[in-house]
């Protein structure tokens, strides 16, 4: 009797490296995603998370190595081309146009796309935009403005969403609302790696878990397995 044939993984990384000044910030790094996966991403400062999301979007391109979306060779396709097939980054700082109304920024994002885009509507709704889009998105609060630009990503129909810190500076309570947020996103088929500090948030919705120690996988699994390994808890969870 055959083996069943193993599905082609939405994303697969191969041995991605940069440097930056001789420091390899991602270190022939290998890393596979299924479609539909909710995944997060942790590990301390100079880990190489931002690095390589800046990779995956095209911001910066890698020394070596290649990454697959799709089964397609992306490694030198320009960020706008990746946008188009399917990727798209939540910075870690937000990037909106705060001089715009929230309206215009959503219809920059969208860019020749037309007709509905029902998971963007249900996103405005879910965090409190729906009725801001007349609003300038400089005077939105902090977690508004952040959340405006988790919209402006939805707004390209991703089928990978990249969230690089997207509960920064907010409250426990926004914190929550985020986290609920993006397990719905994620039950919509919506493939989605998140790099994240705060453990809380990662407890909430983690359903994998990639630990990176200098720009390397160092451990790999669910929350339970991660949070039961001694090395990760003592080097990344706080523990003495």
């Amino acid at each position: 009797m055959s083996s069943p044939v193993e599905r082609e993984p939405l994303l697969r990384v191969e041995g991605l490296t940069k440097a930056f000044g001789g420091i390899r910030a991602v270190d022939e790094l290998n890393l596979a995603v299924a479609a539909g996966e909710l995944r997060c991403l942790i590990g301390p400062n100079g880990a190489g998370k931002s690095t390589l999301f800046s990779l995956l979007s095209g911001i910066h391109q890698p020394d070596a190595g290649r990454i697959v979306f799709k089964g397609e060779d992306i490694t030198e396709l320009s960020p706008f081309r990746r946008v188009r097939k399917g990727i798209c980054l939540k910075f870690q700082t937000t990037r909106i146009y705060r001089g715009l109304m929230v309206g215009e920024n959503l219809t920059i994002a969208r860019g020749k796309v037309r007709g509905t885009n029902g998971r963007l509507e249900w996103a405005l709704g879910v965090l409190g935009l729906a009725g801001e889009t007349a609003r300038p998105a400089g005077e939105l609060s902090h977690s508004h403005q952040q959340w405006l630009e988790i919209c402006l990503a939805l707004a390209t129909e991703p089928e990978l969403l990249l969230l690089d810190e997207p509960t920064a500076g907010m409250t426990p309570e926004e914190t929550a609302l985020t986290a609920d947020f993006v397990i719905k996103l994620s039950g919509q088929g919506v493939t989605i790696l998140v790099v994240e500090h705060d453990m809380a948030f990662v407890r909430h919705i983690a359903r994998g878990v990639t630990v990176l120690h200098y720009g390397r996988v160092f451990a790999d699994g669910t929350l339970e397995e991660i949070e039961a390994n001694h090395e990760v808890r003592r080097i990344y969870l706080g523990e003495q």
